[in-house]
């Protein structure tokens, strides 16, 4: 009898879950989205400005503090996913991170209200109060909730409203929409709520961040009754670790080459059937899933999970060891772009930011709304025009190698715009912080390039499995070149005089010169872990 009323309220949720979903919760999630991105934008969007400004930190030393929040932001998408999968599902993340988000948005409002969580103003002189420990703490920690908060959400809920939509052509239309949102969002909270906090008050530009998180916590609470719950699945992490336990444990077993010694799994435990034995590479790892003794059980399921896993298993962290140099490529492709993210607040810091005539001034901040912009108009025109004339043109689509490829060329060429017009800079010969902007410009199309092209190729390429963790392993680059430009700039400021805390009395045009030369080497490696990789997914070109 239980066992019959378990089973029946086991098949009520089922068909109650595949009613819900579709287009109906679309609102709700790209609301939310919009509330929670520009309330993230808010707060870190002008972090630099905001500790230099009113926490009276050196500029290299605000600088670096923006690179540990923004790597610490990506790299939580991680535990986020691992999270989602494993226990919570993703609304239960989404809603707790942005919860945890709204935290750490009131708490960095508060620094700006409250007269005793910040240092006192500057008074006349270059001497300027530091901050009390009390003081850096309360910032640090909100800034670090609020890091926490943005970094879960962020990845998590753009998986959640794709798992909305049965059919991948409206997930396709979804993933589209959200990303426009992304940008649009983007560009309006680095231009008007950076307006607001550099020529209004940092106390209503934060305020306005906290209305935003609110909003979008609340709108997406309000979906909950039309959103299709996926339940939580172990981590595919585990089978990652079982794969590497059971070949260590098994390393003294002699391998085959029949098909019949490996284990191949059984009914509901594998859903990739396969007869054939490993593949030959990493041959040490096919240990993993040669059959002993007791392995399995009579009806052809696993006895000890640790000691024996399936070839697809094994096959799939092939896969990903035969990704992870391309993947790590990645990592210097991002590097620059923050280093240069951070130095051209610096550099608008200290030119002219009228427009014309006008009393306007653009906030320093607000100069990185160019890469956006760029990254926007590029990635339609080239939907639009660029890949079906090339496609008319050669014959074949550009491969997501191809783009990340042209991603590289474009980011070094940037670098070395950007080394151009700083010595033009440092000479006095220009003053208007609109030379900036082709800099800007370039990376921006350079993203469009390299960005989709690092999604498209993970998700084709990553086991079926692991595709989930694709988006999360991307941001994981994000945040581990936001790490390795610190470490950079920290190097760099170091062993030479390139980095004071006056710009004017460095250069950064040999810092640039130098991440533009590390740029062509680390393009000469990309090249040649592209041209040995053979796709898994696209007939095996090139």
């Amino acid at each position: 009898m239980d066992i019959s009323l378990s089973s029946d309220k086991e098949a009520q949720s089922s068909s109650t879950d595949d009613k819900r979903g579709g287009w109906i919760t679309f609102p709700f999630i790209i609301v939310s989205m919009a509330g929670l991105i520009l309330a993230g934008g808010g707060v870190f969007g002008n972090l630099i400005v905001y500790l230099i400004e009113v926490f009276h930190l050196k500029s290299i030393d605000a600088t670096q503090v923006s690179n540990i929040v923004n790597g610490g932001s990506s790299l939580i998408p991680i535990i986020a996913a691992i999270l989602a999968d494993s226990f919570l599902g993703c609304y239960s993340v989404v809603w707790i991170s942005s919860l945890v988000s709204l935290l750490g948005t009131i708490l960095v409002s508060l620094t700006a209200i409250l007269p005793s969580l910040r240092p006192q103003p500057c008074q006349n002189g270059p001497v300027c109060k530091s901050p009390s420990k009390l003081q850096f703490g309360v910032l640090y920690a909100s800034i670090a909730l609020a890091s926490i908060g943005q970094g879960g959400m962020r990845f998590t809920v753009a998986t959640m409203g794709a798992s909305q939509f049965h059919k991948p052509k409206d997930q396709g239309v979804y993933f589209n929409w959200f990303f426009f949102t992304y940008y649009i969002v983007a560009i309006i909270s680095a231009t008007a709520v950076v307006y607001v906090e550099d020529n209004v008050s940092w106390a209503w530009g934060f305020g306005l961040s906290v209305v935003a998180n609110l909003l979008g916590l609340t709108v997406f609470l309000l979906g909950s009754q039309f959103y299709r719950h996926v339940k939580p699945e172990r981590s595919p992490f585990v089978g990652i670790a079982r794969v590497v336990v059971a070949a260590i444990r098994k390393r003294e077993v002699n391998l085959s080459s029949k098909s019949e010694d490996y284990y191949h799994g059984h009914d509901g435990v594998t859903t990739v059937a396969t007869s054939s034995p490993p593949t030959k590479s990493f041959r040490f790892l096919n240990h993993a899933a040669i059959k002993t003794e007791g392995d399995a059980k009579s009806d052809g399921s696993t006895a000890k999970p640790w000691k024996l896993c399936t070839v697809q298993e094994v096959e799939d962290l092939k896969a990903l060891l035969r990704i992870f140099p391309l993947w790590s490529t990645s990592i210097f492709l991002g590097a620059p772009i923050c280093v240069q993210a951070n130095l051209v607040v610096l550099q608008a810091l200290t030119m002219d930011r009228r427009l014309g005539s006008s009393h306007f001034r653009i906030p320093a901040a607000s100069m990185l709304v160019f890469v956006l912009v760029s990254t926007a108009i590029s990635l339609i025109i080239l939907d639009r025009f660029f890949w079906s004339a090339w496609q008319k043109l050669v014959g074949r689509p550009l491969t997501p190698l191809q783009r990340i490829g042209v991603g590289h060329v474009l980011n070094i060429t940037s670098m070395a715009v950007s080394a151009l017009i700083e010595s033009k800079r440092r000479s006095k010969s220009i003053s208007s912080v609109l030379w900036l902007v082709p800099q800007l410009a370039i990376v921006g199309i350079g993203e469009a390039f390299h960005f989709p092209g690092q999604v498209a190729f993970n998700y084709q390429e990553f086991p079926a499995l692991l595709k989930n963790m694709s988006a999360a392993l991307t941001a994981m680059v994000i945040g581990i070149t936001f790490y390795l430009s610190t470490a950079l700039s920290d190097l760099v400021r170091r062993v030479t005089g390139w980095l004071p805390d006056d710009i004017d009395d460095g250069r950064l045009d040999n810092v640039y010169w130098i991440i533009a030369v590390l740029g062509t080497v680390n393009f000469g490696y990309y090249l040649c872990c592209a041209w040995f990789y053979k796709y898994q997914n696209l007939g095996g070109g090139r």
